[in-house]
């Protein structure tokens, strides 16, 4: 890691590429999620009350709002205000959504008259925390799911997709590594899986962040929507316990 007079900047990882072909075959399990959610659904926290408190959902490329329908309504049942990006399917054009992500979290923090969560699903994430970086002041906090904080689409499974058109993976990580000298100020929650089929987990760590926590948990890429542990997780950050739970 390289070092500056504003703290560490992420490096290329040299020994990752992708998530391995076994982690992309296990997405296949993703029902199971939903299986083990239904049969378990009663241990939820539903205690920990949101208060009419806001909270903005991304999702992540190629899903729309329907994809994270499960966090959307859990939340909702616990109390909290919990919108829709508002911009349909993510196509993964950052550089044409994230000033439509402005907009809203803006709108939003200004509707509620306090600082909104964000929370992003893979690269949902990504434009999660880039608001956060841009405008901390109109977010309480970031929690993302399994999201690529660094390389971009290099350490994904979604690099030929994007090779397709004609970027630089090396350039896309560079430009990542640089936006670092401007810290990420607000706290940020990096929720992971080393089986991950989409994002390598390597890629999903934070060390850079004064206030970030990053939490293992196991499931696939596709299943961070419907995971038990990833709406327990959501309800304790959301709510203010902080600190590494082991489940």
């Amino acid at each position: 890691m390289a070092r500056d007079d504003q703290g560490l900047l992420p490096e290329p990882m040299p020994d990752v590429s992708g998530p391995p072909l076994a982690n992309s075959l296990r997405e296949l399990l993703t029902p199971l999620e939903l299986v083990r959610l239904l049969l378990f659904w009663w241990t939820l926290p539903f205690h920990l009350k949101g208060e009419g408190k806001t909270v903005l959902l991304l999702p992540g490329l190629g899903g729309g709002e329907r994809s994270m329908f499960v966090i959307r309504e859990f939340l909702r049942v616990l109390g909290y205000r919990t919108y829709d990006w508002g911009l349909g399917r993510n196509d993964g054009n950052v550089v044409e959504k994230m000033p439509l992500v402005i907009a809203e979290v803006l709108r939003r923090s200004s509707e509620a008259g306090a600082p909104i969560a964000l929370v992003g699903w893979s690269l949902g994430g990504y434009l999660a925390r880039e608001v956060a970086r841009a405008y901390p002041d109109a977010i309480s906090q970031v929690i993302t799911l399994g999201s690529p904080l660094v390389g971009g689409p290099k350490y994904t499974a979604t690099s030929a997709f994007f090779g397709r058109r004609g970027l630089d993976h090396d350039a896309i990580e560079a430009r990542i590594a640089e936006r670092y000298r401007v810290p990420l100020t607000v706290p940020v929650t990096s929720i992971y899986s080393k089986g991950d089929g989409v994002v390598s987990w390597q890629a999903s760590i934070d060390h850079w962040s004064p206030n970030a926590e990053n939490i293992e948990i196991y499931t696939t890429h596709f299943g961070f929507g419907l995971s038990k542990e990833v709406l327990t997780l959501l309800a304790e950050r959301l709510a203010g316990i902080a600190g590494p739970t082991s489940r």
